[in-house]
């Protein structure tokens, strides 16, 4: 009997412990966050067809807001009639997001703060991953993006919204100056790269 309690206290200690550390990590985005910019990203929303081939990734994610960091881990996988991800901190799932090109579907842990949006991390891994040409397609007026194959970016009237930086070793540099934010993606596997 004790070694069940004490199980489901280890359990139940690594289930706060990762609501605490995803709860600091949004209280602090909060907090750090500049007053709301004038410039609103639109969100990208890519078909999954619009893929060249399927992914299957598995990445660790570093956060940066201000002087508050944190890492996370990701499962994404994509083909052409959708994409799936799940995002995780300290084994435990924060949400789970399917898009299919129509509709965003997501489940999230009860821990975790509505502040963690599917659609924005939807949104930055296909500005990360998709062909250049297929986030062109979906930018609405007065949007641009960029890309000299070392460094995209995301642009309205001369106002980068987004840049992306992809390193020699692989490793992806986000960061979303619109929000306040940077995001690094490394992959157990290189990501393919999709002009």
């Amino acid at each position: 009997m004790r070694r069940i309690a004490m199980k489901y206290t280890a359990r139940a200690r690594s289930t706060v412990r990762a609501a605490l550390l995803l709860l600091a990590l949004l209280s602090a985005a909060c907090a750090g966050q500049r007053p709301r910019a004038a410039l609103e990203l639109p969100p990208l929303r890519l078909s999954p067809a619009s893929l060249p081939g399927p992914l299957a990734l598995q990445q660790q994610l570093h956060f940066r807001f201000g002087r508050v960091e944190r890492d996370m881990d990701a499962l994404l996988e994509a083909d052409a009639g959708q994409v799936q991800l799940v995002v995780q901190a300290m084994g435990q799932t924060g949400f789970r997001v399917q898009w299919d090109g129509q509709r965003l579907q997501e489940q999230r842990a009860p821990w975790l703060p509505r502040q963690v949006r599917a659609g924005r991390v939807l949104d930055d891994l296909q500005f990360a991953l998709w062909p250049t040409a297929a986030i062109a397609a979906a930018l609405p007026a007065g949007w641009q993006v960029d890309d000299d194959g070392e460094l995209r970016r995301l642009h309205h009237n001369g106002q980068d919204a987004l840049r992306l930086r992809r390193d020699a070793d692989g490793t992806l540099e986000l960061d979303n100056l619109a929000e306040g934010y940077s995001l690094q993606i490394r992959s157990a596997i290189p990501e393919p790269s999709f002009p």
